[in-house]
């Protein structure tokens, strides 16, 4: 394994404890402000969970698979 390839799991790994830190932050922020919290923490577990959908639909369609290895513009 190549060094260079090396320093990029290590950037990967580093970069993802850090958003997980930070989404944590955000969600005891939001949950300490009680009344005026949850509106947001119920916006933004709608957003992630339509992300997370969209990404598992992309990932599982065989139609746009096919066209992005076989069809050359």
């Amino acid at each position: 394994m190549k060094l260079e390839d090396i320093a990029l799991i290590g950037i990967l790994i580093i970069s993802g404890i850090g958003v997980l830190f930070y989404g944590v932050l955000i969600v005891l922020g939001t949950i300490a402000t009680f009344p005026f919290g949850l509106p947001i923490l119920a916006l933004g577990g709608i957003f992630v969970f339509v992300f997370l959908g969209v990404v598992l639909q992309r990932m599982n369609n065989k139609e746009d698979d096919y066209y992005e290895k076989n069809i050359k513009e």
